[in-house]
């Protein structure tokens, strides 16, 4: 997870004065694959946005990166996921202070 080292809000659970981390929209990890170098642009592959800790981390715990490459490439895609809105309504609530989503139980 990058650490962008920037404090704002995070673009989907909209905490205030948090640290945010950069989540690539497309997984780094799909950059190389020839099927996302032949359907996007070096642009669109480096797309991201700017997350809490624990809206990236349970991102990448709900959605595995072939999902998030091809079915989750937006921020209007991630924030319709079941799990991810459930989440984030739960995290909205909670402390500013990175929580540990292992310990959120609506999975």
């Amino acid at each position: 997870m990058a650490t962008s080292n920037n404090i704002g809000i995070c673009k989907l659970c909209s905490r205030e004065d948090i640290l945010l981390t950069f989540h690539h929209l497309i997984p780094r990890t799909l950059h190389k694959k020839k099927w996302y170098q032949k359907h996007h642009t070096v642009e669109e592959l480096n797309q991201g946005e700017e997350l809490c800790a624990d809206c990236h981390e349970a991102i990448h715990d709900f959605i595995t990166e072939k999902d998030l490459g091809k079915s989750y490439n937006t921020l209007g895609l991630l924030i319709e996921h079941p799990k991810v809105v459930k989440f984030v309504g739960w995290v909205r609530k909670q402390k500013k202070a990175r929580i540990k989503s292992k310990r959120y139980k609506g999975r």
